[in-house]
């Protein structure tokens, strides 16, 4: 068991990971134990499941490579500056290549990924045979900690980099060398390990670890199985059967498993989203804003009854660059800690027009103003939005000071997927049913909280399967944008192509005053809100027409001022296509980087004509 001693003897490290994991360092020497002892001891075996989620803060894991840099461009979400050749724009405009300078790294996500598998494949076997999880049902906990987690890494993995080697058992000499496997046997796997580990994690509330959302728990655990199911029996760029790794374009198909298809997986997984939704461990908060507020002050770590967020990334409070890259822009104001900070991705400039006037989650999710130099709040220009949900302002508890990490722990599932997951595979399976329309109205009204007849109505009105899943394609849009589920959800659908054509010709419109658009006067006009920490903008909404009344500063053609200023940068030609500058299609998936080819023997080779 000398790979289980080299695991915890890194624990120290993991104080970066999870407040809970300072109990570690009360434990006796490790170099004194083997895996019989380690796997014995609730503590002790508590460590090795932290030692999993460790790998996530790794500076160029989850915390700075991955999070930052998968889910954008979509329909929604893209990347806010074009610089063709720029490692950060290529991978955004699917141009990302196997020598790209960001990620071709000997310590990059894909590496740390399967870090993270290979601790987690020792954390099972070590459990499973010494951890007597049929009686002991903390131990057992662990087991399906560990399960889900290994689930979850394999899964962005899989979302990341299409099909890839497939490890289910530690390493040794005569394995450490993998070819890539067809990503149907890794998804059964874990399919079938989620299962597993369903009877072993209690619901959210119902222990004091499952009080915690930086840890695992059964309704999180059934999400991704959901998840998981959805994108296995979806569409995506796949190799010919029994060319995997052989240098095959691919092609946009579903899986020709018939285990994984529609018919197959979506009765199961439906079955244990009704489970969760039924058992009561989570819920709508009511408050869309105050939800996102929670989570900017680390707020955001109580699971059960009564809270929404399920499981998120354990950063550390000091861990983490997640406002870092997506909070609203700071250009070195105190807010931002006197550094230019924010900003990296944004909402997709139609975005906010999408949103009725009506719906919270508008001026909580698009955002077109930044903060200065000055610390003062200025309109952004027409093509630069931001994520409202993510702002360094709401950094009350532990104001941002500067540096690369900020310690706000990003959301991996929120209990408003499990409802529009179930909504969307009770629809697939039997039409707008009374509870694919009761799921749907419950993400709806909440969004339209004081117009809830006006949801209401919305929902009623579907009366076709095609009806209700295109409501479903535009309510996860709406619900989800800033949160990176978009680019795997038009994947699946095999809307990836189709709906970025689609914006980059609502983007001209916009930049135009045309079509959908045609109703701005181009000119806005802007005051400071009563909170002093946002600004109210008026002339963007279709019922604001004509200057407003009172004390506001005006910016005239606001709305293609920046095209006409910087037609590379700001909405001109060579921005808006930029959107994608390679084929999405074909270049859905990153490559295998050449650092990781170069070193793994011959055994890997690039698919999909990279």
């Amino acid at each position: 068991m000398k790979k289980i001693l080299s695991l915890i003897i890194g624990i120290a490290a993991l104080t970066v990971a999870l407040p809970s994991c300072e109990a570690v360092l009360d434990q006796p020497s490790p170099s004194t134990f083997d895996g019989s002892v380690v796997f014995a001891n609730y503590d002790l075996a508590e460590s090795t499941v932290f030692g999993i989620t460790e790998v996530f803060c790794e500076v160029n894991s989850y915390r700075g490579r991955f999070l930052p840099w998968y889910g954008f461009n979509t329909d929604i979400e893209w990347y806010n500056s074009h610089k063709p050749g720029d490692g950060k724009s290529d991978i955004a405009a699917y141009n990302c290549l196997p020598n790209n300078a960001q990620l071709n790294l000997a310590n990059g996500p894909y590496v740390l990924m399967y870090t993270g598998i290979e601790r987690a494949n020792l954390v099972i076997e070590g459990l499973r045979e010494h951890g007597n999880v049929e009686a002991d049902a903390n131990m057992a906990y662990l087991l399906g900690e560990a399960l889900t987690l290994r689930a979850m890494i394999y899964y962005d993995l899989i979302k990341a980099w299409g099909d890839v080697p497939a490890r289910f058992s530690s390493l040794d000499s005569e394995t450490i060398y993998a070819a890539k496997e067809n990503r149907d046997v890794i998804f059964k796997q874990i399919l079938g390990d989620l299962e597993e580990a369903f009877a072993y994690l209690p619901y959210p509330g119902k222990t004091a670890a499952t009080s915690r959302t930086d840890r695992i728990n059964k309704a999180f655990a059934q999400g991704l199985y959901a998840r998981i199911a959805l994108a296995a029996s979806g569409y995506a760029i796949r190799p010919d059967d029994g060319k995997v790794g052989t240098g095959d374009l691919g092609t946009i198909r579903l899986s020709s498993d018939p285990e994984l298809s529609k018919e197959a997986l979506y009765p199961k997984a439906l079955g244990f989203l009704k489970e969760a939704i039924a058992s009561g461990s989570a819920s709508l908060e009511s408050d869309y804003a105050g939800m996102w507020y929670n989570l900017n002050n680390f707020n955001n770590l109580t699971a059960g009854p009564g809270f929404e967020t399920l499981y998120v990334i354990p950063f550390g409070d000091g861990r983490g660059r997640w406002n870092f890259t997506f909070a609203i822009a700071s250009e070195g104001a105190g807010i931002s800690g006197g550094v230019s900070r924010g900003g990296d991705a944004g909402p997709v400039p139609t975005m906010f027009f999408k949103y009725d006037s009506q719906d919270v989650r508008r001026d909580v999710t698009c955002v077109n103003y930044k903060w200065t130099k000055a610390g003062d709040i200025e309109p952004a220009g027409i093509s630069k939005w931001y994520f409202g949900k993510y702002r360094f302002e709401w950094m009350d508890k532990s104001p941002y000071t500067g540096g690369n990490d900020d310690g706000v722990k990003p959301v991996v599932m929120r209990y408003s997927d499990i409802l529009l997951m179930a909504a969307e595979m009770e629809n697939e399976l039997n039409g707008p049913s009374a509870d694919a329309k009761k799921w749907l109205q419950a993400v709806r009204e909440r969004a339209y909280k004081g117009y809830e007849d006006k949801a209401e109505a919305y929902v009623a009105s579907l009366v076709s399967k095609e009806d209700f899943f295109n409501a479903i394609v535009e309510e996860r849009a709406l619900e989800f944008c800033g949160e990176f589920l978009r680019k795997g959800d038009l994947i699946r659908w095999n809307m990836l192509k189709s709906k970025l054509d689609e914006t980059k010709a609502q983007l001209k419109d916009l930049r135009d005053l045309a079509g959908d658009y045609s109703f701005l006067s181009g000119d806005i006009w802007y005051q400071l809100a009563a909170d002093e920490k946002s600004i109210v903008i008026w002339g963007l909404d279709r019922n604001q027409t004509g200057a407003p009344e009172g004390e506001w500063e005006k910016k005239a053609a606001y709305v293609n001022a920046d095209y006409l200023k910087k037609p590379a940068e700001g909405m001109g030609e060579e921005r808006i296509d930029g959107i994608y500058t390679q084929d999405p299609e074909q270049h859905m998936f990153w490559p295998i980087f050449n650092d990781h080819i170069s070193n793994s023997q011959g055994y890997l080779v690039n698919d999909y004509g990279y």
